[in-house]
């Protein structure tokens, strides 16, 4: 456990009790912490940075009282889910959702991913698609489509990416964690809608993030996807990552993205559409930021529910 400002931190500030269950569920050599609630065809929802399971606190109970079984997960090295050292690279993160579907017993899943966890989406439909039945991402352009635009568009992308770069900084999670996770709060605000980030619901959620990102090594790991995000471009792995990402996707995907996101920006996201030969979509949402299941949930709702269904 890790004190701050006098109050002790540990994965219990994430076990938020709701109309859901929590339990965990050993997959790919870890153990996760998933949250799940109703019966039917499931959704495995994978959350961003600096996030944790509770971005889908609103959905959740939501897309199970339509008939689907809907489970959140903490994502490796967030929130109650392990913390190794390693795992953090675009295989191991594809391969943890692959044995996440197979433990809880399904065939395959819909795949709805934000941030990060909208390019883990990306990645698992691409290497397991038999076990991603439909994929709806928020917030995440295409891995390929990210990469081409941090090298195309230094006044755009590659400057929207300057918090990212920061995260390359070595012990730059003792910054995060520094004053009560102030940092997160921050990012959060930075990235959030202008109508989403003056409200308390914002404040209340920025507070649930920067309590998650104070348990032991959370800060550390949830640097460390990034960390290899950049390593691995002059490494022979990052190689053969870039040219396994280059098969066309087969997935039905839905492609959701706010207009006022600074984080990734709308023109990234839109080119990411080429690297998909199955049923494609993409919609902007107005007046909205990095964080459209929370900005928007109802809309983001119906879509999901759309997508799941058709």
């Amino acid at each position: 456990m890790s004190e701050q400002r006098g109050r002790i931190v540990d994965e219990s500030v994430v076990l938020t009790p709701g109309p859901w269950t929590h339990r965990f569920v050993g997959a790919n050599g870890s153990r996760f912490h998933v949250v799940e609630a109703g019966t039917g065809p499931m959704v495995l929802f994978l959350h961003g940075f600096p996030e944790y399971w509770w971005a889908w606190h609103e959905l959740l109970p939501a897309v199970a009282e339509a008939g689907f079984r809907a489970v959140a997960v903490d994502l490796r090295g967030y929130g109650a889910s392990d913390k190794p050292p390693r795992g953090y690279d675009g295989y191991t993160l594809a391969a943890d959702v692959a044995g996440l579907i197979r433990s809880l017993g399904e065939r395959s899943a819909t795949i709805v991913g934000t941030g990060l966890g909208g390019m883990i989406g990306w990645a698992a439909a691409t290497f397991h698609p038999s076990l991603v039945r439909r994929l709806v991402v928020l917030g995440a352009p295409h891995p390929l489509r990210l990469r081409a635009a941090l090298f195309a568009d230094p006044r755009g992308q590659f400057t929207a990416s300057t918090p990212a770069l920061k995260f390359q900084v070595p012990r730059y999670e003792h910054v995060l964690t520094r004053d009560g996770s102030a940092a997160v709060g921050e990012l959060l605000r930075r990235w959030a809608g202008p109508r989403w980030a003056g409200t308390d619901d914002f404040e209340a959620y920025a507070q649930h993030c920067r309590e998650a990102l104070r348990i032991p090594q959370a800060a550390f790991c949830a640097l460390e996807g990034y960390r290899w995000a950049f390593r691995s471009v002059l490494r022979l792995h990052g190689y053969r990552f870039v040219r396994l990402m280059q098969q066309p996707l087969v997935t039905p995907t839905l492609q959701l993205h706010g207009e006022c996101d600074t984080a990734v920006l709308p023109r990234t996201a839109q080119g990411s559409g080429r690297y998909v030969i199955a049923p494609y979509e993409w919609r902007l949402l107005d007046g909205v930021g990095h964080f459209p299941h929370l900005e928007a949930p109802d809309v983001v709702l119906g879509e999901v529910l759309r997508w799941a269904k058709s």
